[in-house]
């Protein structure tokens, strides 16, 4: 594995230049346009549309909190569903790329093996994410029930894991998508054998 798959997510800018060369022939700006980004890259998108929205409210509600618009009983009833949803959700989509979706793109363009080796690279870090997230969430509603210090302890402690995972999150699936779109637009879902 070269050193740029086990470099540090957070210290990524984006995929290398010699991974980028379909995002040269597509770019970003031109992908809801093209007559291939029906099917599967347009639900790609949507999916990670979904995953950014989440992570967003996620990230508003805990300052809601903490800047005191939502009481501790009210923010525990918002919060655990759309936190378990967003985990369970995110780790689901990540292992049905890394088990189906990334072999058969990987197959399919033999230049792009490596950006998909990063890519599966990143949901190992990400799932760590995921789990010290789960973890700080849940002393954090642990802590609901007792005094107001332990309580801003550990929902700044959650707040920190949340950026952390937020901020990985966003560098992945940007990058994900610079890698995965293009090669859809360029070769079509039936032509990689995804539809």
């Amino acid at each position: 594995m070269s050193e740029f798959t086990k470099s540090l997510l957070l210290e990524r800018k984006g995929l290398p230049d010699d991974l980028r060369w379909l995002t040269e022939k597509y770019p970003r700006e031109t992908w809801r346009g093209h007559a291939n980004v029906h099917g599967i890259a347009n639900m790609w998108l949507q999916r990670h549309d979904m995953f950014r929205e989440l992570g967003g409210m996620l990230t508003n509600g805990i300052g809601d909190y903490r800047e005191g618009r939502l009481a501790a009983p009210d923010f525990a009833r918002w919060f655990a569903p759309r936190l378990n949803h967003f985990l369970g959700n995110l780790d689901g989509h990540h292992n049905v790329e890394d088990h189906h979706y990334f072999p058969v793109f990987a197959k399919a363009e033999a230049r792009l093996k490596r950006g998909f080796e990063i890519l599966d690279a990143d949901h190992h870090t990400i799932h760590e994410g995921l789990e010290r997230n789960a973890e700080a969430a849940n002393a954090f509603i642990r802590t609901l029930q007792e005094g107001e210090d332990k309580q801003r302890f550990a929902a700044d402690a959650y707040a920190d894991e949340n950026s952390r995972l937020i901020a990985m999150l966003t560098r992945h699936l940007a990058d994900e998508e610079d890698l995965i779109i293009p090669l859809i637009l360029d070769r079509g879902d039936r032509a990689l054998d995804i539809d």
